[in-house]
């Protein structure tokens, strides 16, 4: 168990670095300016993804007929905590500009989806 988790935060770690630092760059070529802080979306997505993996390591060890419920759950958690977090910066203004949506929803992808390929194996493993 702490050899997956720690294996899947090196991941997200390393998928952090790669991401983050191409997603800005090809955005200080287009000159785009974001209304929120780029590094704190991307931060915030990795420790809620970690905390979503380990949480939910614990309940499958423990409940592992319940450990899907409790996916969708901690899912639901990141979603509240993500709006609660960010609202003045990215619901307050004005509409966001399609650039600046994208790249709102970028980072969500990358790590939703990584998360769920790690749970989908943590879940079929159990």
């Amino acid at each position: 168990m702490i050899k997956r988790i720690l294996y899947f935060i090196t991941a997200l770690v390393l998928l952090f670095a790669v991401s983050y630092t191409s997603h800005n760059f090809f955005l200080s070529i287009r000159d785009v300016i974001l209304p929120f802080s780029l590094f704190f979306v991307y931060l915030f997505h990795v420790i809620a993804t970690a905390l979503v993996y380990v949480i939910l390591e614990l309940i499958a060890s423990k409940l592992p007929n319940e450990a899907g419920y409790g996916y969708l759950a901690l899912m639901l958690l990141k979603i509240g905590f993500f709006v609660l977090i960010f609202q003045d910066s990215v619901f307050a203004g004005d509409e966001l500009a399609k650039s600046q949506r994208v790249s709102l929803v970028i980072p969500l992808f990358i790590f939703l989806i990584t998360e769920a390929i790690a749970v989908s194996k943590l879940l079929n493993s159990k």
